[in-house]
């Protein structure tokens, strides 16, 4: 099993590195990584935000181009939103084996506290894995401290830790034979 990470260009530098390993820790696989093509599609000038199926649209452009037939999660900078939703830390569509997640609402900053590059790097590995695990079937979960489970809220998405409950876990296995 093959999974490509994909990081737009304004992601901040030495992201790439600690935000992979910690993913790696989760599925229990390597990792590639690739840098974004061109563009990226939705934006809302009315919201301020992209609108992350429109998002998800170019990560299947950019799979179709390279010939990738693997699980793909585009990392990306801007806040992303769905129809019915104010934003979304990330989303996956398991049906072209693409996800985003976003750091917009990942970074202490967004919520005027201080900085912090463990916060966001932490943060992003627990959504990317999150939306990885869609990708290879895996669902929510109820464990508020499973990567699976789906946070509303930072506060949320902090207290879960960096891997997969035990069901989890057995389920993964299973979907993807090892």
């Amino acid at each position: 099993m093959g999974v490509t990470l994909i990081w737009d260009h304004q992601v901040p530098t030495g992201m790439h590195l600690p935000v992979g390993r910690r993913i790696e820790l989760v599925l229990g696989t390597p990792l590639d990584h690739a840098d974004a093509e061109g563009l990226i599609n939705g934006y809302h000038p009315e919201r301020n935000q992209y609108d992350a199926r429109a998002v998800l649209e170019r990560v299947l452009f950019m799979k179709r181009r390279t010939n990738c037939r693997d699980p793909a999660l585009l990392v990306v900078t801007h806040d992303l939103f769905i129809d019915g939703c104010d934003f979304v830390f990330g989303l996956a569509r398991p049906s072209t084996g693409c996800a985003v997640v976003s750091l917009a609402r990942l970074d202490n900053s967004y919520y005027g506290r201080p900085s912090s590059f463990d916060d966001l790097a932490d943060r992003t590995a627990k959504e990317g894995a999150h939306e990885i695990c869609h990708l290879l079937g895996l669902e929510h979960c109820d464990n508020p401290e499973c990567v699976m489970f789906k946070p509303a809220t930072l506060d949320e998405l902090d207290r879960k830790r960096m891997n997969l409950c035990p069901a989890c876990r057995s389920h993964l296995a299973y979907l993807t034979g090892n």
